[in-house]
């Protein structure tokens, strides 16, 4: 599983409320569609990184160090995410979370070869992918269209968070497949709700900085997809 940072407002106090039923700010709508563009061409780096690490079989060096290989990857992710947030106010941020979501790609090698083991394999990936778009597609029209501002949900997603990513390093030790399985689960619902907070922080102006709202909308994204993926394999996959 991997990490999901809580996403940082650093833009001062948070802009008025738009009225039930009105239209967007002219800055709530700017970072809005800033962040859709942006967060569409992070899709680019992340099939790169996911492409090489297949190439290159990097999934074996996970089977040969089934701690170590995540722990280090683990942290990679986490620099990575502390490298985007101190240059988000500079050209660089851009540049800097293109290389976190190529990072990104490379960390889905093992589940991706290992659904490529599967008979219905890529049929698999397609429906997560599917799905995690419904999911995202949904609940961001309803947190844009109703503009209800859903930031109380924020120190218990914080939580929440925090005990997943607990659970998922403790289960690298045990290697318990109840638990992963139930993390995963878990997962899809903590990072849906996610989608539904940072877009509502966008929306009502608690987010804008349209590189930090990309980089927290993209871990929703990533993790309810790889978890929804996850959950696919270990109920519906056909082993060859």
């Amino acid at each position: 599983m991997d990490p999901k940072l809580q996403p940082v407002s650093v833009s001062g106090e948070r802009l008025p409320l738009p009225q039930a039923g009105g239209t967007l700010a002219p800055e709530s709508s700017r970072v809005l569609r800033n962040t859709y563009w942006l967060l569409a061409l992070t899709m680019l780096p992340t099939i790169g990184g996911a492409l090489l690490g297949t190439q290159l079989n990097l999934a074996r060096v996970f089977v040969a160090y089934p701690i170590i290989a995540p722990l280090a990857l683990f942290g990679l992710m986490i620099g990575s995410l502390f490298v985007v947030t101190a240059l988000r106010n500079s050209a660089w941020g851009v540049a800097a979370l293109f290389g976190f979501t190529f990072i990104a790609g490379v960390a889905l090698t093992p589940i991706l070869t290992y659904a490529a083991g599967m008979r219905n394999g890529g049929q698999l990936v397609a429906l997560a992918g599917g799905m995690t778009a419904v999911i995202f597609f949904a609940l961001a029209g309803i947190a844009t269209v109703t503009k209800k501002d859903f930031s109380f949900m924020g120190k218990f997603l914080f939580v929440g968070l925090i005990l997943l990513v607990v659970a998922s390093l403790a289960n690298l030790f045990f290697q318990v497949p109840a638990v992963s399985l139930t993390i995963s689960a878990i997962a899809v619902l903590l990072f849906s709700a996610y989608i539904l907070f940072d877009v509502s922080r966008i929306v009502n102006g608690g987010e804008t900085n349209y590189v930090m709202a990309t980089m927290g909308l993209y871990l929703s994204i990533y993790n309810l997809f790889s978890s929804l993926l996850h959950l696919l394999l270990a109920f519906t996959g056909e082993r060859d």
